[in-house]
């Protein structure tokens, strides 16, 4: 058997959504398995040189989990992953290696957990801890986590344009949320509500509204400032994106920035003056989940 599964790489948050919006980028991880061929892992693209080959990584991880859900073996099988998601941006790499485990064990053990979407949504937020990046790459499009583990779908606007800065160094998650304030003042979160209410309608009926939407005072402040002590330069380019009344946000936990082109092409590295290794990537917006290809 050969399967092969994508996966898109998702922005949570997206301003004042904080744990709760995702956007779900066309910009794809490929991994494929096939039960005819040796054990082995290879990767290709994004983190090649850096990531595990003895089976510790996050899809095989996923992989053994769902087995032991059901407590069935795996077969053998080799693994081929080609990445193209930027690994430890906030670009929802470790999301996108959860469901394609799951997806692909459900495959080689004929278990049907791939033909739910529901169900592949709620191990892979249980296995990765965000189910605001997990929801997106799910689900693709817009997406909404809810606290009882519910997700609400949305359809984008389709003239979204959402362009990624990718700094050249990244910062883990957790030491992101550790640098979160344990509480937050009352006009803080009222803001943050009204806000997270205006970016629905900005993201999915009226862009005009994206560049007041996006603004946030719970998490992105204290994550930037963070970011900025890897990434100097970020605080330079935020300061740009603000004098071009550009709507940004952070994707995810950072470093990687979001923006919102106003027209196409607008956003270069001159227009923002960036120094350093940045990358600009103008992936598109995924509009559908995860995509399943199987071969007997």
């Amino acid at each position: 058997m050969r399967a092969r599964v994508s996966v898109a790489a998702t922005s949570a948050n997206l301003g004042p959504g904080f744990d709760s919006f995702g956007l779900a980028l066309d910009l794809l991880d490929d991994v494929t398995v096939e039960t005819d061929a040796g054990p082995e892992v290879r990767w290709e693209g994004e983190g090649a040189a850096e990531l595990p080959t003895d089976r510790t990584d996050r899809i095989s991880e996923a992989m053994e989990l769902l087995a032991r859900r059901f407590d069935v073996p795996l077969p053998a099988f080799a693994m081929t992953a080609t990445n193209r998601i930027p690994l430890g941006r906030g670009l929802g790499s470790s999301s996108a290696a959860a469901v394609a485990g799951i997806v692909l064990a459900s495959v080689l053990l004929d278990l049907g957990v791939h033909e739910d979407r529901d169900s592949v949504f709620a191990l892979a937020a249980e296995i990765e801890g965000h189910p605001d990046n997990a929801a997106p790459a799910v689900h693709g499009g817009f997406t909404i986590a809810l606290p009882d583990g519910s997700v609400r779908r949305l359809d984008p606007h389709p003239e979204l344009r959402p362009v990624l800065l990718v700094p050249p160094a990244p910062v883990a998650t957790a030491d992101a949320r550790s640098a979160l304030p344990a509480s937050v003042a009352r006009d803080d979160a009222v803001f943050n509500l009204a806000h997270a209410a205006l970016a629905v309608e900005a993201l999915t009926r009226d862009p005009s509204l994206l560049p007041a939407a996006l603004q946030d005072r719970l998490h992105q402040r204290a994550r930037l400032a963070m970011a900025a002590e890897v990434v100097p330069e970020i605080e330079d380019v935020v300061e740009e994106l603000g004098r071009h009344r550009w709507p940004w946000c952070l994707s995810g936990a950072g470093p990687t920035i979001l923006v919102f082109e106003p027209e196409e092409g607008a956003v270069t590295a001159a227009s923002l003056e960036i120094r350093g290794e940045w990358r600009i990537l103008r992936p598109g917006v995924r509009t559908t989940g995860y995509a399943v290809l199987v071969e007997p």
